[in-house]
Formats: C-alpha cells, structure tokens, sequence
C-alpha cells in the first residue's frame, strides 16, 4: 500500500506524519520564519522518504473512526452541523472511491446523523 506525507493538527501533534505508520515530524514550538517553515517541510519530505514503516507501529486504521466522530470532531472545531456533515462524508468519499458499499454506508450514517442533530434541537 502507498504512503502519504500528511499534515496533523491535534491536541498530541502539529506537524508532518506518514499515513500509514506512526512516523511524525513535530513543528518546533517557536517556528515564525517563513523561510524556516519552507525549510521545515523540505526537511520533513526527506525525512519521510528515508523513514521505514517497519520500524514504527502502524498508525490507527481510518475505519476505526466512525463518521459521527468525524463529524463531531469538525463540528468541535467551530463548523455548523451541515457543513461538517458534507465535509466528513467527502472524505471517505476520497478514501474510499473504490469501495461503493462503504461510501453508500457513509451516505446513511450522514442521513442518520444530521437527523439525530435536528430531532436533538426540537
């Protein structure tokens, strides 16, 4: 399976990660420059190239992230309900577009969550 330089912004890490292991690449705390920050992800991209997957363990599986807790965490993060409906549901769409049942699956959980969030609000 390939593998990704991915940017993560968390209460854990901010900065640049592998997509399949738990390699990171953390921003340093004082970083400002914007020549520095175009050296950090020149660093990082090579730092990624040369990392072994094998040595790190396997990062969580995004199956293990259910679509309200997507949509809870965009939500958590200022988005109205809608909006981060459609954007959570746009991304498994992305990661999964050669899985119909699983995008058709991630359609009803959208359905069934923004019903939730309605009948919650009457």
């Amino acid at each position: 399976m390939s593998r990704w330089l991915t940017w993560i912004s968390d209460q854990q890490l901010r900065g640049w990660a592998c997509s399949q292991c738990d390699w990171d690449f953390p921003v340093p705390s004082l970083l400002q420059d914007k020549e520095a920050k175009s050296a950090y992800d020149r660093l990082a991209a090579s730092k990624f190239q040369n990392h072994d997957c094998a040595t790190y363990p396997k990062r969580r599986d995004a199956d293990e992230d259910s679509f309200a807790e997507r949509a809870r965490r965009l939500i958590l993060r200022g988005l109205k309900p809608k909006d981060a409906v459609e954007i959570a549901l746009q991304e498994i769409m992305l990661e999964y577009r050669n899985d119909p049942a699983r995008v058709s699956q991630a359609r009803i959980e959208a359905e069934g969550f923004l019903r939730s969030m309605k009948d919650s609000l009457t």
